[in-house]
């Protein structure tokens, strides 16, 4: 019998090990990076490759496609104008065509300036909720901050973790979130990159009433991923308000809730204003559904 909960007991111990280096390994690795992938500056484009592939002059890199473009949609609003003589099809005027030129084309070869703006306006808003949370509790609003407080205040010690307890499985339960978090706003991240290089052919999209859409769906998907980090920062500074020093369960779950809530942001904001999918698991049966 007594042999028996030896093993018992070795079995356990193994398994709480086996824990405590995975929990370990993701508190010291993971932090910092959620932070760098959740809250996005105009620093993303500060990257001699990506600029490159952007373009920094009409004649480089993408720019370059879409002013070749641009006097292809000239060459086909000509042909379409002359065709509306004989089919008697309503289309825009000339005058009206030329200045939607001038001022898109202009837009489409300032396209890195523009996304340069629009990006650090919604960083300028993130980091303004996150210093209103800075001033009420005197601690920095972010992710490294938030996991250490509750790893050191709700009694959850991977150094003595327990999976089988309480606190184990609601440290099992924050670790896989925050892992989860980590592949989300990755996917966020590359996301974000795409749409910015196709901001030039978003901008020449508005040259043409039936291409227009395509600038709108630009324009929805890029706002909902950058959007994602002012809702992340009001959860953030909700979480915050909580008051670290009970440790009572109710609190523990409150902490677990606010987790799922910034896995399930994206999915809200999906919800009010459309845009792409970051979450793995829809993507993954996005992707499925699409073969």
């Amino acid at each position: 019998m007594e042999q028996s909960q030896n093993i018992t007991q070795i079995i356990i111990d193994t398994i709480n090990t086996i824990f405590e280096n995975m929990f370990s390994s993701i508190d010291n690795t993971l932090y910092s990076l959620l932070d760098e992938l959740t809250f996005i500056s105009s620093d993303i484009l500060n990257d001699h490759y990506f600029q490159d592939i952007l373009g920094t002059s009409a004649s480089s890199g993408i720019l370059l496609v879409a002013n070749a473009l641009l006097f292809a949609f000239i060459l086909y609003y000509g042909i379409k104008f002359l065709l509306s003589h004989l089919t008697y099809d309503r289309i825009d005027r000339p005058s009206s065509f030329f200045i939607k030129i001038i001022l898109f084309g202009i837009c489409m070869n300032s396209s890195f300036f523009i996304i340069q703006l629009f990006i650090d306006f919604i960083s300028n808003i993130s980091l303004f909720i996150r210093s209103i949370g800075e001033d009420l509790f005197h601690e920095t609003i972010c992710f490294s901050t938030l996991i250490s407080n509750i790893n050191t205040n709700i009694s959850i010690d991977t150094s003595s973790l327990n999976i089988f307890t309480v606190d184990g499985f609601i440290k099992g339960i924050l670790s896989v979130s925050l892992l989860n978090l980590v592949f989300s706003y990755s996917l966020r991240y590359i996301f974000i990159k795409v749409f910015v290089l196709i901001t030039p052919f978003a901008f020449l999209s508005l040259m043409l009433s039936n291409t227009s859409w395509f600038f709108k769906a630009w324009l929805k998907n890029l706002f909902s991923l950058l959007f994602l980090q002012i809702i992340v920062s009001i959860i953030l500074l909700l979480m915050f308000s909580v008051d670290f020093s009970n440790t009572d369960l109710f609190n523990k779950f409150i902490y677990v809730g606010g987790m799922y809530a910034l896995v399930r942001a994206n999915s809200l904001i999906r919800d009010f204003i459309g845009g792409v999918s970051t979450t793995i698991t829809q993507s993954v049966k996005s992707f499925k559904n699409f073969k």
